[in-house]
């Protein structure tokens, strides 16, 4: 498995109704992101509206991101958290990977 760790970015102001929405998210979209291959897929966040995440996957960001792309639910998830990104893309467009150097077991 690929460990994959990117980052990306919540308006401030919406940080509280964002984290909200995480404990709720719609079953048919955690059902998407394993059916895709998002393992152990996990979400941090700073005040500032900075987000970590990381997920495992067998090969890349890109592949799984290209593989949720083809899902509706993904469609429909992105629509709903666009207001809480300041970007004229999708969330799920906006992040930035980060290169692994270390890693213990």
């Amino acid at each position: 498995m690929k460990r994959v760790g990117f980052q990306f970015r919540v308006r401030q102001d919406h940080l509280a109704e964002y984290k909200e929405h995480h404990k709720h998210v719609w079953q048919e979209m955690l059902d998407a992101l394993r059916e895709t291959g998002w393992h152990n897929y996990t979400l941090f966040m700073r005040d500032d509206g900075l987000i970590f995440g990381y997920f495992e996957t067998e090969e890349s960001l890109s592949v799984a991101q290209s593989k949720m792309a083809g899902k509706d639910v993904n469609t429909r998830w992105q629509e709903f958290m666009a207001p809480f990104v300041d970007a004229a893309v999708r969330p799920d467009e906006t992040f930035i990977e980060l290169e692994e150097y270390f890693h213990l077991d």
